[in-house]
């Protein structure tokens, strides 16, 4: 353990642990019905947890034991109404502790250290490196891309707690921290419908106006004053982007008219932000020459926001003109007073322009297929035969048509929204610029036609050729579709249309690659090494036609999910992978999380920054991978993918996990307006099942199986031939192979198997249960050896302690709820009607917000 990390561990345990232990005793105190009784019992409930585990009992028998010992209960719903105050209480027992861990962010982490721009900064001035930054800059960014997939369980009253108590809590005001506790007591932390795609705009909104603005413009503010030439205005180093009521796919309950309600709701947030900014300024700049200017600029902005129907033309480049008049008059005319705040909106404005943050278009690839055979049934635009036709026939048709479609002619709603979207996409172009909507992304992309089929449908959709200033994203997601995305890339660029397309957008290309579904399909080391190598071919393959290539990254929270230590991943990538951008996927606890204030969100934006930038000015510290590496590798993924297809196909996988796990109460929690499953089938299928709730409930089960399965018997089968120093090798050497392993042990800390253990006699589920087990022993066996710990997450002392405290808290919930599922299990076996499920079904869902929160990247 390093000085920094010892540091930051004892900042952890004295702003954070300590804290914890003091406030938590206010609860007890709240004005509540029953709160005192209800925290001492609760107390009570978690040492018997820890005690009947230790002793091989069942959350059943851990439940019933505890009602005997400790109260005078009998009646049933007594029972159940305590079990539901014990939730909500440890519910704001983890609010607490997220609000004490982001108060002491600046605290336990070294904002000036490694991977921050001052150490970046450090380095570039001793290796004389300005030159090659400037170089660098003016085409290399960040771009986060907010998701609405529903991994996040506060609702917006309860964030906005959280934010107080946490600006409470870091100036140690008592007298706040305790009125911010009893507030939450009578806040309601579940909503009681689901959420719309504009509610979900409106709840990110909240992160882009209080968050990222601010950080955004501390970030870019502190590169321009350290190196005056190096940032372009015609290349932002930061972006953002936007999913919610632009991603379609799957959910019906987003169309064109959501789209462009989401569009507006971004262009009114970022002109609201500058107009509170531009008042901010006259307060100070009371100077002769520019008072008169800032107050036609806020007339301006205050009339786009306030007054109905007075949507100007107000654009970014008439914003940016009116403050570097303020500039140039402040400088000569006035010192120089207060010119950092000129130059901090100015770099808002370049940053956010007046879209806020790029709203992406998504669709599955095989809608696009079904809209164009209505198109062909229904008019001439298209030959009547084109389902008939082969894919290279098709290819042809689409590349070269002529022709718009008659959208009141389709009354399936998907296919008309479908064509709607695309002239959407216009209309958010006019009002917010070009930025504010360029992107479609075609999800389950497997072939050329299928991104052609999008070509084909915005020219049906009215555009010309010469104006669509549109990228069209694929999305390759399993294993195969990986597999074969080199080549469907090689095809397209060598089509002539879609060739001369690239040229119009700068010859540069995104390709988005998914790390959920990968995972769900491949396993983790496979599906991360997959990703891997179709990187590495993709970039060789794009050079080859001489095109720039940006990869986008649909990441997810947890370690399965592409999450974790995403920063080092980039770090790691080496010098065969293109690293002109750097975009991924924010969704859901890692925007509250990671990004949940400004100083976090600055520290995460500025180590994906530095990733990047230090990746193509200091090649030397980056180790490729070489063949023997590769090939060592290849073998490893190999047999865990095929240790992992056997689990899959274990005949109780499905029902274990949708009977011993919440997974079937998924979409009754009412935390995302997208449904849990693709397709309208009632029966469960592991293809239709979404990647997060998927992953989320292996995550409540305490097993987390997508983080590690495969991996041990992976390294076994390596060291049974001898081979194992080998494999020490490379993690000791490769940091892509490190960050993989660090991030298989956060998902194994995070594991309880205790928990379940009951089932390793179970008739039905015993079998798979033992197979899960002895996997996670054997790969928490070789990930010591390896490490040379004799602990998970070791190596990383804060967050160690952080996810013990964590699991800690919701023990008592874990156990209520698989007491709960093992009652409807038994109610199931005993052909009970589903009224008296309900109150049992009930408990599951509550338990999940709490165990969920708690985990912060579990799903």
């Amino acid at each position: 353990m390093d000085y920094n990390a010892s540091t930051g561990l004892q900042q952890f345990k004295s702003y954070v642990a300590i804290k914890f232990q003091l406030y938590n005793s206010l609860f007890t105190s709240l004005p509540f019905h029953r709160i005192e009784k209800t925290g001492i019992l609760l107390s009570l409930l978690l040492e018997k947890c820890s005690d009947g585990y230790k002793s091989n009992q069942s959350p059943v028998q851990i439940i019933e034991d505890f009602f005997i010992k400790h109260t005078s209960y009998v009646k049933e719903q007594e029972k159940l109404d305590l079990l539901f105050r014990f939730i909500q209480f440890v519910e704001r027992q983890v609010v607490l502790f997220d609000a004490l861990e982001d108060a002491a962010f600046k605290e336990v982490n070294d904002i000036n250290g490694v991977g921050t721009l001052k150490q970046l900064e450090a380095e570039i001035v001793q290796t004389s490196s300005e030159d090659k930054l400037a170089e660098k800059l003016k085409d290399f960014s960040v771009r986060l891309v907010l998701t609405a997939h529903p991994t996040q369980f506060y609702p917006g009253a309860v964030l906005g707690i959280i934010n107080d108590l946490t600006k409470a809590l870091a100036d140690n005001n008592a007298n706040l921290v305790n009125m911010y506790l009893q507030q939450l007591g009578k806040t309601p932390f579940l909503n009681k419908e689901k959420p719309t795609p504009l509610d979900e705009a409106v709840s990110l909104l909240w992160f882009l106006e209080n968050v990222f603005y601010a950080a955004a413009g501390r970030m870019v503010s502190f590169i321009e004053r350290e190196f005056p030439n190096a940032l372009s205005e015609n290349n932002p180093i930061f972006t953002m982007g936007f999913w919610p009521g632009g991603d379609r796919d799957g959910n019906p309950n987003v169309n064109a008219g959501i789209t462009i309600k989401v569009a507006e709701q971004l262009r009114g947030s970022i002109i609201k932000c500058y107009y509170l900014d531009v008042r901010r300024l006259k307060r100070r700049l009371t100077f002769k020459g520019v008072d008169t200017i800032l107050a036609e600029l806020e007339r301006q902005l205050y009339n786009n926001i306030f007054i109905p129907g007075q949507r100007t033309e107000l654009t970014k480049e008439k914003i940016l003109n009116t403050l570097k008049e303020v500039k140039e008059i402040v400088i000569y005319q006035h010192n120089g007073l207060f010119l950092s705040l000129v130059e901090n909106l100015i770099n808002k404005v370049l940053v956010f322009g007046l879209h806020f943050a790029a709203l992406d278009i998504r669709q599955e690839s095989s809608v696009h297929n079904s809209l164009l055979e209505a198109i062909a049934e229904k008019e001439d635009i298209l030959p009547k035969n084109y389902p008939t036709l082969t894919n290279e026939e098709k290819i042809e048709i689409v590349t070269h048509l002529d022709g718009t479609a008659n959208v009141d002619l389709y009354t399936d709603p998907l296919l008309k929204d479908t064509l709607l979207s695309v002239d959407a996409v216009k209309t958010i172009q006019h009002f917010n610029g070009v930025e504010g909507c360029h992107r479609y992304v075609i999800s389950q992309c497997n072939s050329v036609l299928n991104v052609l089929e999008v070509y084909g449908i915005f020219m049906l959709g009215g555009w010309k050729k010469e104006e669509l200033n549109v990228d069209i994203v694929p999305l390759f997601e399993t294993i195969s579709d990986l597999k074969n995305a080199p080549g469907i890339m090689a095809a397209l660029y060598e089509n002539q249309v879609y060739n001369t397309h690239l040229n119009r957008r700068n010859r540069r290309q995104t390709i988005m690659l998914g790390f959920s579904d990968g995972t769900k399909d491949g396993g983790y080391l496979m599906a991360n090494w997959s990703i891997y190598k179709a990187k590495k071919e993709l970039t060789k393959i794009s050079e080859e036609h001489g095109f720039d290539v940006v990869f986008f990254d649909g990441r997810g929270g947890p370690p399965a999910r592409g999450g974790g230590k995403t920063h080092k991943f980039y770090a790691s990538m080496g010098k065969d992978i293109s690293n002109k951008e750097i975009q991924l996927t924010i969704q859901g606890q890692t925007i509250s999380s990671s990004f949940g204030n400004i100083d976090a969100a600055q520290y995460n934006i500025e180590q994906l920054v530095n990733a990047g930038i230090a990746n193509t000015l200091f090649p030397s510290r980056q180790k490729t991978l070489t063949k023997p590496e590769e090939a060592l590798i290849e073998e490893l993924s190999d047999i865990s993918l095929q240790s992992y297809v056997e689990l899959k196909n274990h005949p109780e996988f499905m029902n274990y996990l949708s009977n011993v796990s919440p997974l079937k109460f998924y979409s009754d929690t009412n935390i995302g307006s997208r449904p849990t499953k693709r397709g309208t089938s009632s029966k469960l299928t592991i293809k239709d099942l979404r990647a997060i709730p998927f992953v989320g409930s292996w995550s409540q089960l305490k097993q987390n199986v997508t983080g590690y399965y495969g991996v041990g018997t992976a390294l076994r089968e390596l060291d049974k031939k001898g081979r194992f120093k080998e494999i020490k090798d490379l993690y000791d050497n490769s940091l892509f192979i490190k960050t993989l392993m660090d991030n298989c042990e956060m998902s194994m800390k995070k594991c309880f198997f205790p928990l379940t253990k009951f089932l390793a006699t179970d008739p039905k589920y015993g079998g798979i249960w033992n197979m899960i087990y002895h996997e996670y022993e054997l790969t928490q066996r070789y990930m010591f050896m390896l490490s040379g710990k004799n602990e998970l997450m070791a190596n990383y002392p804060v967050e160690q302690l952080s996810v013990q405290m964590r699991e800690k808290i919701v023990l008592p919930l874990t156990t209520i709820q698989q007491f709960a599922m093992a009652k409807i299990r038994e109610m199931d076996e005993r052909l009970l009607p589903e009224a008296k499920k309900e109150a049992y079904r009930k408990l599951v869902i509550r338990c999940s917000f709490g165990i969920i929160n708690a985990g912060r990247n579990s799903a």
